[in-house]
């Protein structure tokens, strides 16, 4: 399913994951199946537990008795496991961020390269969508959504143009918005701008950064000692929150230490310093410029 998604850094994640050919494994972004696959391939009598809670991805799904698809959003990881009857894991891998599927549906609204309404939702049951908070949200936490998500030090402005012009015409496609903020977008620099300010939505729309949080947390939870963790992330919000927990064991990046002041975590950085993808590998796939990987190991 290369068309639906064709993964950053594929061997580097799969060898990360130090794989048992009778392990317990968890995929937590199914998205195209491609690490899934290559698991499946190095399993025997293992099992692997994938999540996507855009049903597209079902499209995918792998005829193997050895696999299970939920259509799960990966922030209910340790109740959908305890539900299958697993209680530990061996492994999970993450592959953050949009599919190639995604983002090449126009009406999914995830890219600001065609005009469609601003919808961004993973999940399509979800209720609210970027128009949504486009038209909904007053200037101050708009702004807000901006600089915290897009790290747009412009926030302020951009709220304000969105604000005047949705009084006159509601901001609903990606015209709308390009016509609302006409004269803010920087020269030269339009397609980071542009970037950012999707992303911005997007985490929003999709809670992103508190799932990713509470995914973490619990499967630090349901990892056997010895079992890994293995994460892709494409900016730096996410980066930064799974440096700091892999690191540390919390995601304000502060250790924890007990009544003698010894330092206490929980995981150990396989590569302690993260990987990216290679000149060839970006030649063959320039989506995957933005990716970085990080593995941790559970004490």
């Amino acid at each position: 399913m290369d068309a639906y998604h064709l993964p950053a850094l594929l061997k580097e994640s799969i060898a990360g994951l130090n794989l048992k050919p009778d392990g317990i494994y968890v995929d937590v972004t199914f998205g195209g199946g491609g690490h899934s696959r290559a698991i499946l391939e190095q399993l025997t009598a293992g099992r692997l537990v994938a999540f996507d809670q855009d049903t597209d991805a079902s499209a995918n799904a792998i005829g193997d008795e050895r696999f299970t698809l939920l259509n799960q959003n990966f922030r209910y990881l340790k109740n959908n496991l305890r539900y299958l009857g697993i209680e530990k894991i061996d492994g999970l891998i993450a592959d953050l961020g949009v599919s190639f599927h995604q983002f090449d549906e126009q009406e999914r609204g995830f890219s600001f390269r065609s005009d469609a309404e601003l919808d961004m939702r993973m999940n399509r049951q979800a209720t609210v969508k970027a128009s949504d908070i486009l038209r909904t949200y007053e200037e101050e936490r708009l702004a807000d959504v901006f600089y915290n998500y897009g790290e747009l030090t412009t926030s302020r402005r951009l709220a304000a143009a969105i604000v005047k012009a949705r009084a006159a015409k509601p901001v609903v496609t990606v015209s709308d918005l390009a016509g609302a903020l006409k004269g803010q977008v920087p020269p030269r620099e339009e397609n980071k701008f542009w970037a950012r300010l999707f992303q911005s939505l997007r985490i929003e729309v999709n809670g992103e950064l508190d799932a990713l949080k509470e995914m973490l947390t619990q499967a630090l939870q349901v990892l056997k000692p010895g079992g890994r963790m293995v994460v892709i992330t494409y900016h730096s919000l996410e980066d930064r929150l799974v440096k700091n927990f892999f690191r540390t064991g919390s995601f304000e990046g502060e250790s924890e230490k007990d009544f003698y002041g010894n330092v206490s975590t929980p995981l150990r950085a396989v590569n302690r310093k993260v990987i990216m993808p290679s000149e060839d590998e970006i030649r063959s796939n320039s989506r995957a410029r933005s990716a970085r990987l990080r593995v941790a190991e559970k004490i």
